[in-house]
């Protein structure tokens, strides 16, 4: 009886035990640490709101964040990988200014005169070779990197110098403008963004990729016997979900685009406009549309791929995973190289959003890209990391830097803040994970 007792309690699912609230933590299975992410996130743009006398919980501020957000996210997923692995890569700004520098050129200059101003395919081929730029200088790096054993460090810290002078050098320090109309759709802006209708039609489809894909987890934990969620559960982690798109939804359609803009749409499309002015909602932003699907993509690479397993394993133990077969030079190459095309990714966006290549491009973005992996909770020991949360820790970043940006503060104070917050995050992650061990 007493083996038949112990059995039980044994079997007893965690979700039936303790207090209401962890109790409500283990039925969800919300990871605690993302959970005080948002968490701070909600503080943080509480606070801004309060301090910028109500500018910064605003439509028209948050499109902008998510605008502004969309390349440091992009380039923070692929620094997971890059840190999880135990390396570093201080090079990622520097590798977004010489990108943008030959895209710029490459459109403005050499197709316009091959193939005309205006052609249809100026964008995709600029894009293209923005690509093929930074997979090639990513597997330089990488290659250098696995095969000579330099580390990491000292190889991206010399990129960061090598390509920053390297996009002066391609146009001798001017600045490449303006840019293909339709490659700076890739920016946002009134004609960058989708639209009203469309970003309903995006969030009904969103809801429904929701619910899929809690049901074919909760087959697959049948499949292979695993613990499974309680079915209101289910329903609270879907009603979350949906509940932060459709709220993401209000919030793009409520910013208007603007009045000048609105009427000569208005005009050139033969629309009347009424008194109160014509209102035309923008919608969800490409770039934040393609920010959302680069991190989709990469959380699949990362928990569903051969690939990410082994990234995940030379993290946790180097040595063991070599031991255990896995070309651990090969797989840091294909880190930097995919490292390299998502810095293309983040360089379209950030040059078409400014309809121009600069010099200035990209300085900085790399201590913002770490900060927000490491914020996002990517252990520097390596092993740890998530692309859901690197993308939350660089809103967090960017949400600091617009709330400073709307109070007014100078420059170097904004500086000053984000280095206390980047080692406040480090110091945060240290005792994570002496609590866990």
């Amino acid at each position: 009886m007493a083996d038949q007792n112990a059995m039980s309690s044994s079997n007893t699912p965690a979700f039936s035990v303790g207090t209401p609230v962890r109790r409500f933590m283990s039925a969800t299975e919300i990871d605690t640490r993302l959970l005080g992410m948002v968490g701070a996130l909600l503080l943080i743009w509480m606070g801004f709101h309060f301090l910028s006398g109500g500018l910064f919980l605003t439509p028209r501020n948050l499109w902008n964040l998510s605008v502004q957000t969309a390349s440091i996210s992009i380039m923070a997923t692929g620094m997971v990988l890059v840190i999880v692995t135990r390396n570093i890569d201080l090079s990622v700004g520097s590798l977004l200014g010489i990108i943008a520098m030959v895209m710029g050129v490459t459109q403005a200059e050499y197709l316009p005169a091959m193939l005309g101003f205006g052609h249809p395919f100026i964008w995709a081929i600029t894009l293209a070779i923005g690509l093929a730029c930074g997979l090639v200088i990513g597997a330089l790096q990488g290659s250098i990197i696995a095969y000579l054993k330099v580390p990491a460090f000292i190889v991206t810290l010399g990129g960061y110098l090598v390509w920053r002078g390297a996009a002066w050098w391609v146009t001798s320090g001017r600045t490449v403008a303006p840019l293909d109309s339709r490659f700076r759709l890739m920016g946002g802006g009134p004609e960058g963004a989708v639209g009203y209708t469309v970003s309903w039609i995006l969030a009904i489809i969103a809801c429904i990729a929701i619910g899929a894909y809690l049901l074919y987890a909760r087959q697959q934990r049948k499949r292979f016997n695993f613990p499974q969620r309680p079915v209101w559960a289910e329903g609270v982690l879907a009603l979350l979900g949906c509940g932060a798109v459709i709220g993401a939804v209000l919030v793009f359609n409520a910013y208007p685009w603007p009045i000048r803009i609105a009427e000569n749409y208005a005009n050139a499309n033969g629309i009347p406009v009424p008194e109160g002015g014509l209102f035309i909602s923008h919608g969800i932003a490409i770039p934040v549309l393609i920010a959302v699907a680069v991190g989709v993509v990469m959380t699949f690479i990362a928990t569903r791929t051969r690939f990410g397993r082994y990234v995940f394993a030379m993290g946790g133990n180097p040595e063991a995973a070599e031991l255990a077969g896995i070309n651990t030079r090969w797989v840091t190459v294909k880190i930097f190289m995919l490292m390299g095309v998502l810095c293309a990714i983040a360089a379209s966006i950030s040059s078409a959003r400014l309809n121009a290549a600069t010099n200035a491009m990209g300085t900085l973005d790399e201590l913002y890209v770490i900060a927000a992996a490491v914020i996002g909770g990517t252990s520097l020991s390596g092993g740890v990391g998530t692309i859901v949360g690197a993308m939350i820790g660089a809103l967090v970043m960017q949400s600091l830097q617009s709330g400073m940006v709307l109070m007014g503060l100078d420059s170097p104070l904004q500086s000053i803040v984000v280095g206390i917050v980047l080692v406040v995050a480090v110091w945060l992650d240290t005792l994570y994970r002496n609590r866990a061990q």
